[in-house]
């Protein structure tokens, strides 16, 4: 029989658009189909998209993230080794869901003859976009590939990148990209393994991580645990008086300054039932509206009003803009250019809030920072049906960006000052007059009415109040992001997965960080034998040197090698150090190790076992099955156990005591035992009872029971 001849559309060379995450592939493929494309799946059940587009025949396959990793040349080499190169991630254990996203783009490339990269616009992005053309498509491909540049998956932008595509990589942030690839590889891996090779040497064994960012930030909360430790509370005083006029008019005044010494109270005992003179000033101040959200301002933001971590509002904020809600999250602008189309988005946004009436500038405010890559952070106008921190964080979102357009708000503040023999006192006020801006965005400007004194007043009371002086606050996950980027450490992208990474090192731990015992051993150690390790200056030296590649428009190659050679010059420096020391460093690390082994004990130590009486609950976890539980440690002589949900890390659920501020742990109100709380990614914390006869335990389960059975009777 002869060959049947292939269609000509079989026969032609199609367009591979190569995107990032599948919500974006289907996101572009709907926008430049005009819904047309048709959704083919393979056998390993990953989907692509085909159409015809100006008579040109289209592809859409997704990436799925980065599809090539750094990976050492040989199985052993030196300490440091510097011997990588970039191989994909499908040949690792367990990566085969990966590889079946290879093969569908292999199977893609085959059949084009023109790539365009629409993965993320920035460093990430660029990486993943140029990995995927020079290694999976074929050498050469890269200079070819052209480039889509978007800020949002809305059809009217898509539109708008497709038809002005750019004719090549951005090179600047590829090579920045690759160059920050192969530091954190060269510091992390080499340090890390210059750790744990001390630790081991001293007989013991535990995962530790270091690197150029994750040093100098578990330094900078270790330097603020000390400062805690170290800080003396000082007594001081403050002054009150309550005065009152002809009118019967009564306000409360301070003294301005807080007191030092006690001897200073004696001028201060005899102004009871004297008379001063009152005076108020009255003037109305202006609060500007808030500039637009960059992704540090969200995070620190959305923690502050929804107490979400700075990770899980990146987790919110990347779904958000994978749906087309909102524009990309990963930008250091605090502008709106009028090119994302402000009029329009803000009339659709009045389809979703009254809030709009309050939006009466034509222009928005706008911060000191830009972003040459994406505008600050704003709703596109697109609906849908959200709930949880992604409702929270959008919501929070449409609210700033409505308040960029509203006119400032005006207060009446007051200032009433009473001077008795010499002695000047105050008491500030404050009225909204007009709220504008503060009827949309909350905010934590509070009123306070006083009346309005002047002339002669009587004082009818004296109070003091003595105080102590109090440590400074802590750290939250929020204000530690924050704090890096001020001393430019890490990017935006990154500052918050560091953080986390201190956290599920066991570095720092609690909602107000506090550095464990480990954590302090790290630091401890490292400012002894290599202090280096942990200086925010070459950090931000190699930062500086990162930026100059991303924004070089030649000789990349040149910049990427100037960049390494200093890094691989401080690294060898570093390992040279460690390995003089290295009984030093493994004796070091032990000792932390086993107090941090002890203090892990007795912060998952719950209660006396209601079983043997003679051992204690502790919340425990279970390699095997990769889960927590409730056991005894009195094992195996007691083998009572109690299970636990499957997803998310469980600790016991501790509380201040209001009167002692001490910690302790927090009981079930009903059957008294120890609470648990659950802590997992994207979630709230949740607490609850972990004893299966408890009432409350019984009534979620019959409330669970319940909504089942109505789900099935829809059905």
């Amino acid at each position: 029989m002869p060959k049947s001849k292939k269609s000509p559309k079989e026969n032609s060379k199609a367009t591979l658009i190569i995107t990032e995450k599948p919500q974006a592939a289907a996101k572009i493929a709907a926008a430049l189909s005009n819904g047309t494309d048709e959704k083919k799946t393979d056998k390993n059940k990953v989907s692509y998209y085909e159409f015809t587009k100006d008579g040109r025949r289209i592809l859409i396959g997704c990436a799925v993230g980065h599809l090539y990793g750094i990976a050492q040349i040989a199985a052993r080499g030196p300490f440091p080794n510097f011997e990588v190169e970039w191989r994909p991630n499908s040949e690792k254990k367990n990566s085969g869901y990966t590889k079946k996203y290879v093969d569908v783009l292999k199977k893609l490339a085959k059949q084009s003859s023109e790539f365009v990269v629409a993965t993320d616009y920035d460093v990430e992005g660029e990486v993943i976009g140029w990995n995927v053309v020079r290694f999976l498509v074929g050498k050469g491909q890269d200079k070819k590939a052209k480039r889509m540049k978007f800020s949002s998956l809305t059809k009217d932008e898509l539109e708008n990148s497709w038809g002005d595509l750019q004719e090549h990589l951005n090179w600047g942030e590829a090579y920045a990209g690759e160059t920050r690839h192969y530091l954190d590889w060269f510091y992390g891996i080499n340090l890390s393994r210059g750790l744990m090779k001390a630790l081991s040497n001293a007989g013991r064994f535990r995962i530790l991580s270091i690197g150029r960012v994750q040093g100098p930030a578990l330094k900078i909360v270790y330097d603020k645990e000390k400062t805690i430790q170290n800080f003396k509370a000082e007594p001081f005083w403050q002054v009150f008086l309550q005065v009152q006029d002809i009118k019967k008019q009564k306000v409360e005044v301070k003294f301005p300054k807080d007191l030092t010494k006690k001897s200073e109270l004696l001028k201060f005992q005899q102004l009871k039932g004297k008379r001063g003179t009152a005076t108020t000033e009255v003037k109305e101040e202006k609060i500007e509206p808030p500039t637009p959200f960059d992704l540090t301002t969200l995070q620190t933001e959305s923690y502050r009003f929804n107490g979400l971590t700075p990770s899980q509002t990146m987790s919110a904020a990347q779904n958000l803009y994978l749906e087309g809600l909102i524009s990309y999250p990963r930008t250091s602008s605090q502008e709106y250019p009028e090119a994302i189309g402000y009029d329009k988005i803000l009339k659709t946004l009045g389809k979703q809030t009254t809030l709009v009436k309050y939006a009466v500038n034509k222009k928005p405010t706008k911060g000191k920072k830009t972003d040459p890559a994406h505008p600050a952070i704003y709703p596109t106008g697109e609906v849908k049906k959200l709930s949880g921190s992604e409702k929270k964080v959008y919501d929070l979102i449409m609210k700033r960006f409505i308040a960029c357009f509203c006119s400032v708000a005006i207060t009446e503040n007051k200032r009433i000052s009473v001077d008795v023999n010499g002695l000047v006192f105050h008491k500030n006020g404050m009225q909204i007059k007009e709220k504008n801006w503060l009827n949309v965005y909350p905010s934590n400007v509070k009123e306070e009415k006083i009346p309005t004194i002047n002339g002669e007043v009587d004082v009818s009371e004296l109070r003091i109040e003595e105080k102590m002086t109090t440590p400074p606050r802590r750290y939250s996950a929020a204000s530690l992001v924050r704090e890096l980027e001020k001393k430019n450490l890490g990017t935006k992208a990154t500052r918050a997965s560091i953080v986390e990474t201190l956290y599920n090192r066991g570095y720092i731990r609690e909602k107000s960080i506090e550095v464990t015992q480990l954590g302090m051993t790290i630091v401890k150690t490292l400012e002894k034998y290599s202090p280096i390790i942990i200086d925010e200056e070459l950090t931000r030296e190699i930062e500086k040197e990162m930026e100059s590649v991303s924004e070089a428009k030649k000789d990349w190659e040149k910049k990427e090698e100037k960049v390494l050679k200093i890094a691989k010059d401080s690294i060898t420096e570093i390992a040279q150090c460690m390995t003089k020391h290295l009984e030093a460093i493994g004796k070091s690390l032990a000792e932390g190790n086993e107090e941090a082994i002890e203090e892990q004990r007795k912060e998952n130590t719950l209660s006396e076992c209601p079983v043997c009486h003679k051992g204690n609950l502790r919340v425990m976890y279970g390699k095997k099955y990769h889960r927590y539980f409730v056991s005894c440690d009195a094992y195996p002589e007691c083998k009572t156990t109690f299970s636990l949900p499957p997803k998310g890390m469980m600790k016991p659920a501790r509380a201040k005591d209001k009167e002692t501020g001490e910690e302790k742990l927090e009981m079930c109100p009903e059957c008294g035992f120890p609470l648990i709380i659950s802590l997992k990614k994207g979630s709230r914390p949740w607490k609850f009872c972990f004893n299966p006869e408890c009432p409350s335990r019984k009534r979620a389960e019959e409330a669970k029971k319940e909504k089942l059975r109505n789900s099935e009777e829809k059905v």
